[in-house]
């Protein structure tokens, strides 16, 4: 039975709280270069991103980019955007130095999506942003259930090994993350791009130095774990493809213009039986 109380009180700690979403992003992807700025439907990658974050609706959205293009790109677009610096090692870091450049004083959670995450479920954002509500946990992040075996072998995929088996309402925290599971057989689930911080974990993040296992697996969350900073983990509806090869490109623009043609026929038939 749904809690009324405890929805009123989630509502009110929302409006109390201040959450920014920031985006990180560059052209120089060493896998697939200028993906950012690759279109699907007219409209680019990021921009599609920041309209995803921007229709979850928990705070403001900034793109934060070392490249004018991509900046330009998401003004165009109707997006915020913070031009950063090109030295940072991470997405993270990234995201921190537009966060000191907005000089927003009152940021609480920091929500980091990731650039090239178009398909990213909205009602999975709101899901991790109302889990760190009520949780008041440090760092989170999310996961799905993992049905392909090919998923366990693909390096590409980063896997997360949770404490506690992953259902609907849990957000148990994370043991390891890793590209290729060997030994592992339980709890092991496919990590997704985005996590939430509060604002005083993101500060006590970007104070360590890259940790080892962080450099040799080039995965920044064991930076954290290699810290003692806790990240819980919220079970996701879906699984979204993650923008890295030209392969991913062309599933990710199937899937995104089948959506865009099934909603137009949609109202066309809806409208087409309204009679004014």
């Amino acid at each position: 039975m749904y809690n009324f109380a405890s929805g009123y009180n989630l509502v009110l700690i929302k409006r109390w709280m201040k959450t920014l979403v920031i985006i990180p992003s560059r052209l120089s992807a060493t896998r697939l270069p200028g993906k950012p700025l690759l279109k699907i439907g007219g409209l680019s990658i990021i921009s599609h991103v920041v309209k995803k974050a921007e229709s979850a609706n928990i705070g403001e959205v900034f793109v934060a980019a070392e490249d004018q293009e991509i900046i330009d790109d998401v003004k165009k677009n109707g997006g915020q955007a913070i031009l950063t610096n090109n030295y940072h090692k991470t997405g993270t870091d990234r995201v921190f130095e537009a966060i000191n450049k907005l000089g927003n004083k009152s940021v609480e959670l920091v929500m980091n999506l990731q650039g090239d995450e178009p398909l990213m479920n909205i009602d999975d954002i709101k899901k991790l942003h109302n889990k760190m509500i009520q949780s008041k946990a440090q760092f989170g992040t999310l996961a799905s259930n993992i049905s392909e075996k090919n998923v366990l072998e693909k390096q590409s995929l980063v896997k997360v090994i949770t404490k506690d088996s992953l259902n609907e309402s849990n957000f148990p925290e994370a043991k390891d993350f890793k590209r290729e599971i060997i030994n592992e057989t339980k709890n092991i689930y496919h990590h997704l791009g985005i996590y939430c911080y509060q604002f005083e974990t993101l500060k006590k993040f970007i104070s360590f130095n890259q940790s080892p296992n962080e450099i040799k697996f080039k995965l920044e969350q064991l930076r954290a774990l290699d810290n003692y900073i806790k990240i819980n983990v919220a079970l996701a509806k879906e699984s979204p493809i993650g923008l890295d090869t030209k392969e991913d490109f062309v599933a990710i623009k199937k899937i995104m213009e089948y959506k865009d043609q099934w909603v137009k026929f949609f109202f066309k038939e809806h409208l087409e039986h309204i009679h004014i």
